[in-house]
């Protein structure tokens, strides 16, 4: 009971420190999303054939949404397989405003961005330049459909306060927080911090083809816990960037809901795999 005791007292501790900074992040958020939003969309619509660079760059912004309405305009063929890679590399969905929420932990996340948004260019360019010579036509073009405005933060409708979305997200991702911090210590009480961390360090450069896989999970959570295991010192930055890499927030869920052809859904999520888990053990080895 005491172990149980102190394991939801140092997540509650350490969860309260970060509200401040997680509420700031998520008022910016919001901000964004109800005054830039649509012009974020457009931008990432008229790409055309370069669509990767705005794809890249409009993926930092930490939301899922980009990453659902990418994956429904993938869908109606209204941009490239390459800019969707980009956006879904790209995106880190609710790690960033949890590691903005964490001071020390502010030049791991301009590094984690810089290196999200070359790895995305480069994956989308060579998705849509060179390869595109060789793999099926079926993945670029043959299907015409709608391309549905999905907002993966449809709960915050525009008639509420911005203060109010903002404070109810940071609740809702404070709780996930909570959760995962409180399992996370009770196993570092339990078995041990050395010995689990030793563990997962055992795993050495093949680390991140894990935490890579985890980040397949559709679902804000699975972000949180990769951020909450990286704080925590479990892994290391390229594992936490294999994860997050092949993290698409619901992105993932809303392409495979939405592209009537299983194929290409099938070789986007395993090439998002295989990037995120290569650039992690890269990583994993210069860092």
């Amino acid at each position: 009971m005491e172990l149980i005791l102190d394991a939801l007292l140092d997540a509650l501790i350490d969860g309260v420190k970060m509200l401040p900074f997680l509420y700031l992040a998520y008022l910016l958020i919001e901000w964004l999303e109800r005054h830039h939003g649509e012009r974020i969309e457009n931008a990432l619509a008229g790409g055309g054939h370069w669509g990767f660079f705005p794809g890249a760059l409009l993926g930092c912004v930490p939301q899922c949404g980009f990453s659902a309405v990418a994956s429904n305009l993938y869908a109606s063929r209204v941009i490239t397989p390459g800019t969707l890679l980009a956006v879904f590399i790209a995106t880190s969905d609710e790690a960033i405003p949890l590691l903005a929420a964490e001071p020390s932990q502010w030049s791991s996340l301009v590094l984690l961005i810089v290196c999200k948004v070359i790895v995305a260019i480069a994956g989308g360019a060579l998705l849509d330049m060179p390869l595109r010579r060789v793999l099926p036509r079926s993945l670029y073009g043959g299907y015409a459909g709608n391309a549905d405005d999905v907002d993966c933060h449809e709960e915050h409708e525009e008639h509420s306060s911005i203060f109010l979305a903002a404070l109810r997200h940071t609740l809702e991702i404070f709780a996930f927080i909570l959760v995962f911090s409180f399992l996370i210590g009770l196993v570092f009480e339990s078995v041990g911090e050395d010995v689990l961390v030793s563990a997962l360090g055992s795993m050495g450069i093949f680390q991140p083809m894990l935490t890579a896989l985890v980040g397949l999970i559709p679902n804000c959570a699975a972000s949180v816990l990769l951020a909450q295991l990286y704080v925590q010192g479990a892994i290391g930055f390229g594992s936490l960037f294999a994860g997050l890499t092949s993290g698409a927030g619901v992105g993932l869920a809303v392409l495979w809901r939405g592209n009537p052809s299983w194929k290409p859904n099938v070789f986007i999520t395993g090439l998002l795999w295989a990037v995120g888990a290569a650039a992690g053990m890269l990583l994993q080895l210069v860092l």
